[in-house]
């Protein structure tokens, strides 16, 4: 049984997200603002997090970025704003899928199994992987998930990592954006390039020295993205 912890300072919005979650079988955790969630996360394992973006004492985005620092499970956004700014920037400091109030309960649920089957995949193909792929300095080791870049550890979330793992993985093939997302993703990409671009820009500004002059992930104007052989 899969446990989902969900944060808002909304109670109501808690509570009815909970009984929707329940009612599919999951164990459902609440908390009421960012503090408390990191403190449930640390305490606690859990497999997916629901989390609101303004809330007091420490707000989602806030909460996103500080739980990536050590965790790399999925975290879904709740927002009320809609802008497509505010979107990536939930996406840049780590959150895997953005939605904005009010929803509908049954697309939360479709985009919670989607993150918690991709999540299952993942963590299947690292303990049966056991791949190091190696790019000039930038080095990816599969077995202990670890990414460093002339010796030096990258800190990368998790969907940043597949992209990565994806693109090292099948040097020399280009992969357009649709692809990199139902392969990452695991689900029909729906016109998603824009989240892809985001993330591949966010690997960019941490692996590479310039990332306007990229030495690893090149652009394929008007195709995809690669890394050479």
């Amino acid at each position: 049984m899969s446990k989902i912890l969900v944060c808002d300072d909304d109670r109501e919005i808690v509570e009815a997200i909970a009984i929707y979650l329940e009612r599919e079988g999951y164990d459902v955790v609440k908390a009421y603002d960012g503090e408390e969630a990191m403190e449930v996360v640390q305490k606690d394992k859990i497999d997916l997090l629901i989390i609101d973006v303004m809330m007091p004492k420490l707000g989602g985005v806030e909460t996103t970025f500080k739980i990536r620092e050590s965790n790399s499970l999925p975290i879904i956004i709740l927002s009320a704003k809609s802008e497509d700014k505010d979107k990536i920037f939930g996406l840049r400091v780590g959150a895997d899928d953005y939605m904005t109030k009010p929803f509908n309960p049954m697309e939360l649920l479709a985009r919670v199994q989607s993150q918690l089957r991709r999540s299952t995949v993942l963590n299947q193909k690292q303990d049966e992987e056991k791949e190091v792929y190696q790019k000039g300095g930038l080095v990816l080791n599969n077995s202990t998930r670890q990414v460093t870049v002339d010796g030096e550890v990258i800190r990368l979330t998790g969907m940043e990592y597949e992209i990565l793992h994806l693109l090292m993985k099948n040097r020399g093939r280009t992969f357009t954006s649709d692809e990199v997302y139902e392969r990452v993703w695991n689900e029909d990409s729906c016109g998603s390039s824009n989240v892809v671009s985001v993330h591949v820009r966010h690997i960019r500004e941490k692996i590479e020295i310039n990332p306007k002059k990229p030495q690893y992930i090149q652009v394929v104007w008007g195709v995809g993205y690669r890394i050479e052989k």
